[in-house]
């Protein structure tokens, strides 16, 4: 099963505070005692051994490419490290906040957690434009590529990717005697809903209310923006965050939501048939075929409903990336490997075949394990779709204030549905209360 995307809001919730939490009872007693300081940033004669932080099916993929690896680079030892994503995360703080102290040499982050980690340790990682990454800036797609650079330098190597869709059921459309084609906007989308709900048992859409408000962020993120404007003002007043919360409590209030707990209920969803679309990042088809091998040819893919006849239906919902430690002994071969993991068409194709992470790579899409048609998924060639509309997806601005928003935003879409508040008054009052966290 694939999850790179970090299995619920809450958990992200939670993983923060706990953050919190170590720098706290860690930063006394770190900071006099750590056994590696700034002046050791960089490799002082390369070690040819490598530790790689990551988890689950990512870890799996980096361990499987390490024959291929070195294959190129004999002399280079590499250990894979399968580490849980909220134990990863408050491992690699503790040992930033202790100057590098235990630190891997090579570290997966979830893009939307990057500019973080830059921004509280801005010379903890390694910029690998320095070492010639850019010549390999032309092999991704341009929103990819805007996650991992900052002020004109790549921070981070794109792993895999989320373009987003939606999966959708089709025995319980046809039960429901609706055709996928003819849901061209999200108000078609919502009368689908409404005859699902009628004529079958099934709810139209999964939201965890109130503990994940990704469904908000794809609709933002299609329009082209994230929570944050370009010039780097919250963007949760603008029109595009009040049209995209008015859809969803007109979802909710139309009775086509299925409040699931978790990444467990949504799994449950899933297997069940408790919903008849899920509208999530590519990667989430790993987990459908996975965990509901009964349904073969009874799920396929549409794209996001536009909110206008021939508006954009493309976003991103996950992805991660490889960063290198600047305070890694073993800086040289460290970039090495991510080089070689990153620009590497068969390890690309392989974490996709076998595990479902969709590549960054764009010369992967060509291949025939993307191209050819799914079984699984309605004998549609869905991966080539995703592929197809990739370079399409618009480029938003991710900063590090993201996840703080993100987590205002959970409450917000609650008092919302739960509580019937008011949506533009909701999304000021949102606004307000992040002001006292973020600088304008």
């Amino acid at each position: 099963m694939y999850n790179l995307k970090l299995k619920s809001s809450e958990n992200r919730g939670e993983l923060m505070k706990k953050i919190i939490v170590f720098l706290l009872l860690t930063f006394v007693v770190v900071s006099g005692c750590s056994n590696k300081s700034s002046s050791s940033n960089g490799s002082n004669g390369d070690e040819k051994e490598i530790t790689v932080w990551a988890w689950d099916v990512a870890a799996a993929t980096l361990e499987k490419a390490i024959d291929d690896f070195q294959e190129e680079y004999p002399e280079v030892e590499v250990n894979v490290q399968d580490i849980g994503s909220g134990d990863l995360y408050e491992k690699l703080t503790v040992s930033l906040v202790s100057k590098g102290e235990g630190m891997p040499d090579v570290v997966l982050v979830e893009d939307e957690l990057i500019p973080g980690y830059i921004n509280q340790f801005p010379d903890a990682f390694a910029s690998l434009s320095d070492n010639g990454y850019g010549d390999y800036e032309d092999l991704f797609n341009d929103a990819k590529m805007n996650n991992v650079t900052f002020d004109d330098n790549i921070m981070a190597a794109p792993w895999d990717i989320g373009t987003a869709g939606v999966f959708y059921r089709t025995d319980i459309f046809e039960e429901a005697g609706i055709d996928a084609d003819e849901i061209e906007t999200w108000d078609d989308y919502l009368e689908a809903g409404k005859e699902v709900v009628e004529k079958t048992d099934s709810k139209m859409i999964p939201i965890d209310i109130p503990n994940y408000d990704g469904v908000f962020a794809m609709m933002m993120h299609q329009q082209g923006l994230s929570y944050i404007d370009e010039n780097g003002d919250i963007a949760l007043d603008s029109e595009e965050a009040i049209r995209s919360m008015e859809m969803i409590k007109e979802f909710y209030e139309n009775g086509i939501v299925l409040n699931n707990s978790g990444w467990d209920g949504m799994v449950t969803a899933t297997v069940n048939g408790d919903v008849a679309t899920i509208p999530y990042g590519v990667w989430y088809s790993g987990t459908i075929m996975d965990q509901a091998p009964d349904l073969e040819g009874n799920w396929d893919m549409m794209y996001l409903p536009a909110f206008e006849e021939g508006g954009t239906r493309y976003a991103n919902e996950g992805g991660a990336a490889l960063m290198v430690s600047n305070y890694s002994d073993s800086q040289e071969s460290a970039y090495d490997f991510v080089e070689f993991i990153t620009t590497n068409e068969d390890v690309q194709e392989y974490g996709f075949e076998e595990y479902g992470l969709f590549p960054s790579l764009n010369k992967t899409y060509d291949s025939d394990v993307i191209q050819r048609e799914s079984e699984y998924f309605n004998n549609k060639p869905i991966f080539k779709e995703f592929a197809d509309v990739t370079d399409e997806v618009p480029e938003i601005n991710i900063t590090e204030d993201y996840k703080r928003i993100a987590e205002e935003m959970e409450d917000t879409q609650a008092r919302i549905l739960l509580d019937d508040q008011p949506v533009e008054e909701s999304l000021s009052r949102a606004i307000d209360n992040l002001k006292n966290d973020i600088e304008d």
